[in-house]
C-alpha cells in the first residue's frame, strides 16, 4: 500500500506519496510522469512520520533554509541508471547548477546529455533530489518536468541569479 498526503507549498498543491514509513515520491500538482510507475492501490494517510519529517523539511527549504536530506527516509525507485543519475543529483549543493552534460560526464564519457535528462525528468522526489538545480548547455534554463516558472522560483529561493541564465520557456 502506497499512503499520500497533499503540502501546500508556494509552488502550489504537493503530493507526497510514502510506503513502509519512506518517502517514494514527491510531486508538484501537474508535474509530468505524477506518481511515475507506481501500480500500488494508494491511501490517504496524513499522520505517518515521514510525511511529518518530510513537511519539516519543506517548511524549512521553503523558509529558504538548506535542510539536509540526511534525516529523511527515501527510497527512490527506478532502474540502476537512474538511481545513478539521482544520486547524482543529491550531490549537487543549494544554490549551484550544474549541465545535463556534467551529469554525463561523471557517468561515462560518451554518456549522452539527452539520456541524462530522460532520467532527471522522472526523478520522482523533485525538490528534495534536486533535479531543478540542472540546466542545459550554456546555461539554458530547459526541462523540468514541475514546469520552467516553479524551477525558477527554486532557483531564486536558493539565491542562484536567474540573470546570468538563458530562460527558454
Amino acid at each position: 500500500m502506497i499512503y499520500t498526503t497533499c503540502y501546500d507549498s508556494p509552488l502550489g498543491k504537493l503530493t507526497l506519496a510514502g510506503k513502509n514509513n519512506k518517502l517514494i515520491g514527491l510531486w508538484i500538482e501537474g508535474q509530468k510522469h505524477f506518481f511515475g510507475n507506481f501500480k500500488d492501490k494508494t491511501k490517504k494517510n496524513d499522520d505517518l512520520a515521514i510525511f511529518r519529517k518530510t513537511e519539516k523539511w519543506l517548511d524549512s527549504y521553503f523558509n529558504g533554509e538548506n535542510p539536509s536530506i540526511e534525516n529523511l527516509d527515501l527510497n527512490l525507485q527506478g532502474t540502476d541508471f537512474r538511481l545513478k543519475v539521482w544520486k547524482i543529483l543529491e550531490g549537487i549543493a543549494y544554490g549551484e547548477v550544474v549541465t545535463y552534460g556534467d551529469i554525463a560526464k561523471k557517468i561515462s564519457y560518451d554518456m549522452s546529455s539527452q539520456a541524462v535528462g530522460g532520467a532527471v525528468g522522472h526523478n520522482p522526489i523533485s525538490i528534495i533530489v534536486p533535479c531543478h538545480r540542472v540546466v542545459g548547455f550554456d546555461g539554458k534554463l530547459t526541462g523540468y518536468a514541475g514546469g520552467l516558472e516553479n524551477k525558477v522560483k527554486l532557483l531564486e529561493l536558493e539565491g542562484v541569479k536567474i540573470r546570468d541564465l538563458k530562460v527558454i520557456f
